[in-house]
């Protein structure tokens, strides 16, 4: 059964006033559906990271075009060091007059049987999925906490919950990213931050292209409610719910976006 993929939801303003900062943002794929949603629901500026300057730089300006809002900013920052991340968060803070909401979309998958892995490449995608979640999430914590709100959503994944070959190192790190956004949010609660995330499942971008098999993609698909995958916005979609005050009573919660059978 292969359910067609509904129209475009505009948006609600859901966010309105609000800033973002999103990382990972500049590509095709989830990280830039989030910011395009945020303008549409209303942010008020938006600052968009990413390691790669020259795909940065193209995505600020295609988001100012394709939305109107000038209040768009871009900083190249590495989740996996310490003073990009700090750097990238004061950044932000100062540019936009306070973060109101952070949205930590970084991430490496690959796709290695655990008895073929190297530590290199677990370790690197651990670090970039997980302690780069961590360190954005610590740091943006000690900011929010000065000013006694704010919100934080985490980007995690279905593999946090349940087992695929090849992805031992993947899915451990989503399970971290889990287990960081609940103990997290504990911690934040006490002064009026709160730290969500969203699990997707099968979302078709051009990392996924690049690290999965036609076969594969095909299989998961079809192991899909709906026989399809999702689209990058429809995550987006629960992103900014995760965000705006309809959430308002949620903290430490993980929200899945997935349909799949069983």
């Amino acid at each position: 059964m292969n359910i067609n993929v509904p129209e475009y939801v505009k948006g609600h303003q859901l966010i309105e006033g609000k800033s973002v900062l999103i990382t990972a943002a500049a590509g095709a794929g989830i990280g830039f559906a989030a910011a395009t949603k945020a303008v549409e629901e209303g942010c008020r500026a938006i600052v968009i990271s990413d390691i790669h300057e020259g795909r940065l730089q193209k995505s600020v300006d295609k988001l100012k075009e394709e939305t109107g809002l000038q209040q768009v900013y871009g900083k190249v920052a590495n989740v996996v060091v310490e003073d990009d991340v700090q750097t990238l968060i004061d950044f932000s803070d100062q540019t936009m007059d306070g973060v109101d909401i952070l949205i930590n979309n970084a991430g490496l998958g690959t796709s290695k049987l655990l008895i073929e892995m190297e530590d290199e490449e677990w370790d690197k995608v651990i670090n970039v999925t997980l302690n780069g979640t961590m360190r954005m999430t610590r740091y943006m914590m000690k900011v929010m906490k000065k000013r006694g709100s704010g919100v934080i959503v985490n980007n995690a994944s279905v593999l946090g919950w349940r087992a695929q070959k090849e992805q031992a190192h993947y899915a451990a790190a989503k399970a971290g990213v889990m287990a960081l956004t609940r103990c997290a949010a504990l911690e934040a609660a006490d002064f009026g931050v709160r730290i969500n995330a969203v699990a997707p499942s099968i979302v078709l971008h051009p990392m996924l292209r690049k690290s999965a098999s036609e076969e594969l993609l095909a299989e998961l698909e079809a192991k899909e409610a709906y026989g399809r995958a999702a689209e990058a916005w429809e995550v987006a979609n629960v992103m900014m719910f995760l965000a705006s005050d309809y959430s308002s009573y949620m903290t430490g919660e993980i929200l899945s976006c997935s349909s799949q059978r069983g």
